[in-house]
């Protein structure tokens, strides 16, 4: 398994070029999952796990890995399976959300597969499951289904979305009929920015992914000429669906009735980009989910300062 996760840092050319690479996993079934490689720290072999006592259902326990107290999460459980009994065989996904760092415990462990985020789709209505899926694609054939692991954890451990009273006591001067749109494929995540963005007494407007944001921003440009006489800013995630976020700040960028628009990158993967890679596509800021305060105010300040 350490083949599998050799050359994982050495993969960041695929930024911009509105490709990924994903992780496959098992369960307890022939079912196969993926998750971003660049949100993998490393794969092992299901370590001993301590038992903590009032630890949520789903934490099967901790354990300690080079020197850090990491939570383990059975995945199975999680998304409303049953456990996942053989730990013997099982694996521990080490994997950073949201600036910190969680275990996932999965029956097996596959392989690497790159494919296109063109071809990462929407996830099927339905019930069940369905509702931990952020996404679906299919590759060799069969369906790999992308779960959304920001309401698994937001479950188990809710982030707080409140922002302080310091801040929330702050709106944005001289307000005027102007935008805040959002671009998040996660329902849990679109909510959260929206409930800390509500403060700034705003309108808000949210797309479940890269292209439907475009097409909506395509849309209002045409109405006044200038997209920015409508929408004061974008906060964008970089995962999503059919077109990702590096992928639609450079075709905003690329677009004369577009490329005045304030793009802020908001992301999970705090762990492994750096300034260079939002330069590259022409983002203006990039802000490590979730921190309700910070989000604030670097959109009021940008409204204040225009």
């Amino acid at each position: 398994m350490s083949e599998i996760m050799n050359s994982v840092n050495q993969r960041t050319q695929l930024v911009g070029q509105n490709r990924l690479e994903l992780l496959l996993f098992r369960l307890n079934g022939r079912q196969k999952f993926g998750i971003n490689v660049f949100k993998v720290r490393e794969v092992l072999q299901c370590p001993k796990l301590t038992s903590i006592p009032k630890l949520n259902s789903y934490v099967r326990g901790i354990a300690h890995i080079r020197g850090q107290t990491i939570s383990v999460i059975d995945m199975s459980m999680a998304t409303g399976g049953k456990p996942i009994i053989d730990l013997n065989s099982a694996f521990v996904v080490i994997a950073e959300y949201n600036s910190s760092v969680q275990g996932f415990l999965v029956g097996a462990v596959e392989r690497i597969i790159n494919t296109n985020w063109e071809a990462i789709m929407p996830p099927p209505k339905g019930s069940g499951r369905a509702s931990y899926l952020t996404a679906v694609t299919e590759f060799e054939e069969e369906l790999i289904e992308i779960l959304d692991v920001e309401k698994i954890l937001n479950e188990i451990s809710p982030i707080s979305t409140d922002v302080s009273d310091e801040v929330s006591s702050i709106s944005v001067e001289n307000k005027r009929e102007k935008i805040i749109f959002i671009a998040d494929d996660s329902s849990v995540a679109r909510n959260q920015v929206k409930k800390a963005l509500s403060t700034l007494g705003l309108e808000i407007e949210m797309a479940k992914n890269g292209l439907e944001a475009l097409n909506r921003l395509k849309e209002l440009a045409k109405e006044t000429g200038n997209i920015t006489d409508k929408v004061g800013i974008l906060v964008s995630d970089i995962e999503m669906p059919e077109m990702d976020g590096y992928t639609l700040t450079a075709e905003i960028k690329n677009d004369p009735a577009l490329q005045d628009l304030h793009v802020v990158l908001h992301t999970s993967l705090s762990g492994v980009f750096n300034q260079a890679m939002v330069q590259k596509v022409g983002a203006d800021d990039f802000i490590a989910k979730f921190h309700p305060d910070e989000l604030v105010t670097s959109v009021q300040k940008w409204f204040d300062n225009k």
